[in-house]
């Protein structure tokens, strides 16, 4: 969970960097071109499912994959890289509400103060890590419009693919949605490109080499395992040190600055992960003395 805390914490600010040179539709396409060739060579020999599975690993793959990427990367145009990051942290409360919905996960008050308390703590990283520089960097009500869009897409995706998972496997549901999803992608992306201008520079390249490899297809296959190996508050929760990696790289690429509440924030984040992961335990019988 802490490796994939890294992976994905460092994905806004990569795309951030892609997104200098080539527009938001043409780089997510680009990232898939990358990704998805990956998964099927890693599913080849179980690529096949029911054929009523069909439609829904389809409907995945255009909700997770076209909307909640491409809103992404509208919305990584539109805010500072250290907005976009605390913004995309909102994901893990939506993935324990709908796992709560879907899943049927119970969600104890102390979990839930947890929860809260580590997006309180990211309030205030997002508080001391300083605005961007350039004009990129600026924020719009479009981009957080954008990237609240995007929350919200991927965290139903990773709970719908851990239902899916479940009855059909992993490497096959994540290589047809990704597939899918991508397939979709494409007209927008070719829209997109015959009215905009762009550069495909080496540094875009290895944007979406770094998303194609380690965020969808790495990490997406890692993000799944983790669902079933642990409940989804836990799972979600550490996902939270996410915009901590984030912000942490955007200083540098970017030259947010940090600040002391920054630390305050991280220190509360911890906080609150403590709280969202504990998990009380029965005394055993033998254990309690007795008169």
């Amino acid at each position: 969970m802490l490796l994939l805390a890294v992976m994905w914490g460092l994905s806004i600010p990569i795309t951030k960097l892609g997104l200098e040179t080539v527009p938001p539709l043409m780089f997510t396409a680009l990232r898939f071109l990358v990704a998805v060739p990956l998964l099927l060579i890693l599913a080849a020999g179980r690529l096949r499912v029911p054929l009523r599975a069909v439609p829904s690993i389809i409907a995945l793959g255009v909700m997770g994959i076209t909307l909640g990427n491409v809103a992404q990367s509208f919305g990584v145009q539109g805010t500072s890289a250290s907005v976009g990051t605390i913004i995309s942290a909102t994901i893990p409360i939506f993935i324990v509400i709908f796992a709560s919905v879907r899943l049927g996960q119970p969600v104890a008050r102390r979990h839930w103060t947890g929860l809260l308390a580590a997006f309180g703590g990211i309030a205030l990283v997002a508080v001391g890590s300083g605005s961007g520089v350039d004009d990129l960097s600026k924020t719009t009500m479009a981009g957080v419009m954008w990237m609240l869009v995007s929350a919200l897409a991927i965290a139903f995706y990773y709970i719908w693919s851990a239902e899916l998972t479940d009855r059909y496997g992993t490497l096959p549901v994540a290589a047809w949605n990704a597939f899918a999803g991508f397939i979709a992608i494409l007209p927008l992306a070719a829209y997109e490109m015959a009215g905009a201008s762009y550069e495909v520079t080496a540094q875009a390249i290895w944007a979406a080499i770094y998303l194609g490899v380690m965020v969808t297809a790495a990490g997406l296959l890692l993000w799944l395992y983790i669902l079933r190996a642990v409940p989804a508050r836990v799972a979600a929760s550490v996902q939270y040190l996410q915009p901590v990696f984030g912000i942490t790289a955007a200083s540098f690429m970017f030259g947010d600055q940090l600040s002391p509440l920054f630390v305050a924030g991280v220190a509360v984040i911890l906080v609150g992960l403590a709280l969202a992961v504990s998990n009380k335990r029965a005394v055993p019988e033998a254990a309690v003395p007795h008169e």
